[in-house]
């Protein structure tokens, strides 16, 4: 695969939308060629859908590309973890007939999601709509708090489970009463305990201390990492729509930060982008479709949330946003997603600018056939290459990957 000697050693994917833009089916391609997979930011707020041989597999902290046997999957101290999820995942790799425990590092860093976190989650969230009439539109996950707790330094990190089951419980037991001070939210403290003991059994041979001085030995001894993305650039904490965005730092910067992976050891970032647009929650959406539009793409693309089941909020591509994330986070690949969506389109509407708060579209021919399962660009309907060309054009950054439909193998892989 010619793409691969661009991409170099150590490549990262990340998301130049609101998320949701199909990081899993490139990070599952392309891992096939990677030695080591990474994951550095977020928790089990990001769902990573692929489908292999017809059948769907969802992924809300292990890598995408963990169904590729032998490599080694680094989970990195930017993460926060809700335990019982990620023993789930681990539990159904197993019936699947993989099982990633002996080749799984975990930064001994990375922040628990305990129960109470989704409970103060809530909390926070129904707070807001009385306050400002709606919330943020958060998952309900915890992910919030849990970053709140690690800002304020008294959160619990993934290393307790290396202590004892008398220590885990001294430590919920002060948890329990700051919870109670602060938010007026009972803490159960035996279940939280059984389930820290129940990932130390399964899971505490699997904790490193070193993640860094791993990563930089397998870099200096040859091998190949691939770093896979949580959420969006659009999300970040600090580059995104605030305050509707997530809480940690979603941009390749945030990725290396989390892994603790210095900057000049990457060679490649493939940007993730669909070739329209959607996003969850609240949130300034320029290029929000109308309602039948909307509906149409939603159908279509399928889009209703990995992990929440929610529908998304559909809309146009915005070329002015994906000229800003690629500035962010020095993309030098795109990977545009679920072209086959636009296939029944007559024109294709694309924000090229903002006037007045008014969006600027260009409106591009549609191609009105079948784009599905094509994995050739020249094979492509003539609007079709066309639609990526302009992206290309308009952005400074080659389209190198296509999706053309749910399958591993629907997809365009340009040299």
């Amino acid at each position: 695969m010619q793409l691969l000697k661009s991409l170099g050693s150590v490549s990262a994917i990340i998301g130049a939308q609101w998320g949701d833009e199909g990081k899993g089916k490139a990070t599952d391609i392309l891992a096939e060629h990677f030695d080591v997979l990474a994951r550095a930011c977020g928790g089990a707020n990001a769902g990573h859908t692929i489908v292999v041989n017809g059948e769907k597999h969802v992924f809300h902290l292990i890598p995408s590309g963990c169904l590729h046997e032998g490599k080694p999957i680094i989970l990195g101290a930017g993460l926060v973890i809700h335990l019982p999820t990620l023993l789930e995942e681990i539990q159904l790799l197993r019936d699947a007939g993989v099982d990633i425990v002996p080749r799984l590092y975990i930064s001994h860093a990375a922040q628990i999601v305990l129960e109470y976190h989704k409970e103060i989650d809530g909390v926070l969230e129904e707070k807001r709509a009385k306050l400002k009439g709606k919330g943020i539109g958060t998952t309900k996950r915890g992910i919030g708090p849990a970053y709140m707790d690690k800002a304020e330094r008294c959160g619990l990190r993934v290393e307790v489970l290396q202590g004892s089951e008398q220590d885990m419980k001294a430590l919920l037991e002060e948890q329990e009463q700051r919870i109670r001070d602060r938010f007026g939210i009972t803490v159960n403290v035996e279940q939280e305990l059984a389930s820290l003991v129940s990932a130390k059994k399964q899971i505490e041979s699997t904790i490193k201390n070193n993640i860094p001085e791993l990563l930089h030995a397998f870099v200096a001894g040859g091998k190949t990492v691939l770093i896979e993305g949580a959420q969006a650039t659009l999300l970040d904490v600090d580059h995104g729509t605030y305050p509707y965005v997530t809480s940690s730092s979603t941009t390749l910067a945030g990725a290396l930060q989390g892994l603790g992976l210095a900057p000049d050891k990457v060679n490649s970032c493939i940007g993730i982008a669909k070739a329209y647009c959607t996003r969850f929650g609240e949130g300034d959406f320029l290029t929000e479709a109308n309602e039948e539009d909307g509906q149409r793409l939603r159908d279509r693309g399928g889009e209703y949330g990995a992990t929440t089941g929610r529908p998304r909020r559909c809309g146009w591509l915005y070329i002015p946003d994906l000229v800003y994330c690629s500035m962010i986070n020095g993309f030098t690949h795109w990977n545009i997603t679920k072209l086959d969506v636009l296939d029944e389109e007559e024109s294709i509407p694309v924000g090229v600018g903002e006037e007045n708060g008014e969006v600027i579209y260009e409106n591009l021919p549609g191609w009105k056939e079948s784009t599905v399962g094509i994995t050739e660009f020249s094979d492509l309907p003539e609007n079709a290459q066309k639609y990526l060309l302009f992206i290309e054009d308009k952005t400074g950054v080659p389209v190198a990957l296509v999706g053309t439909g749910q399958g591993r193998e629907e997809m365009i892989v340009r040299s």
